[in-house]
């Protein structure tokens, strides 16, 4: 295990060779001769992180795209998941899939909207997964004031709700939800959609 932290984002190699300017084969031959670090899919196709690419890049002082250190920067970014949501028994399965598929990520639980707004304040997390059906807090209410206030860091919003009003989806967004998701939860999906957020 290198320490490094969430690598979420991976390279082709003729991703790598477009980069770096050169041809896929040589981007190849960087990985198999041991220059390059990477691993290979099931599939046999070799994968890099982008960490190990802009490291690659720096030994050889070739010039790193802005948009590629950028990424780097966001990525190295502590990575904390709130969330949001009553069911205890879901809470905590969701909390310990995120941690096992984001290494050294931070999971924090809220229960109600009172811990929620504690900790929205206190973490400033990275991407709060909401229930919309708390006690004592309107979820409505929160995914907006979540949106429209700076102090809580301007996460993204997740939504996770069991309701099943007219046009619930479109109103979520409507009022700053990133993703709207109905339960019962498919966690993969969730993750990968994590994952695609992150990239950007």
């Amino acid at each position: 295990m290198s320490g490094k932290k969430h690598k979420t984002i991976i390279y082709s190699a003729l991703e790598v060779a477009n980069i770096c300017g050169v041809v896929n084969q040589t981007a190849i031959n960087w990985i198999r001769n041991g220059y390059l670090s990477a691993f290979t899919t099931p599939g046999g196709q070799y994968r890099v992180y982008l960490d190990d690419l802009i490291d690659f890049m720096k030994k050889r002082k070739m010039r790193i795209p802005e948009d590629l250190l950028a990424k780097a920067s966001r990525e190295k970014k502590n990575l904390r998941f709130l969330i949001v949501d009553d069911d205890k028994g879901l809470n905590t399965v969701l909390s310990k899939f995120l941690q096992r598929e984001f290494k050294d990520c931070e999971t924090y639980q809220a229960f109600d909207g009172f811990e929620a707004g504690a900790l929205l304040v206190d973490k400033k997390p990275s991407i709060v997964i909401l229930d919309l059906d708390l006690p004592g807090v309107d979820g409505f209410k929160l995914c907006s004031k979540i949106r429209s206030s700076e102090e809580f860091g301007n996460p993204l919003i997740f939504v996770v709700t069991a309701l099943r009003e007219e046009d619930i989806e479109e109103k979520c967004k409507a009022i700053g939800a990133d993703e709207f998701y109905y339960k019962p939860l498919n966690l993969n999906d969730i993750v990968e959609v994590c994952r695609q957020h992150l990239e950007k």
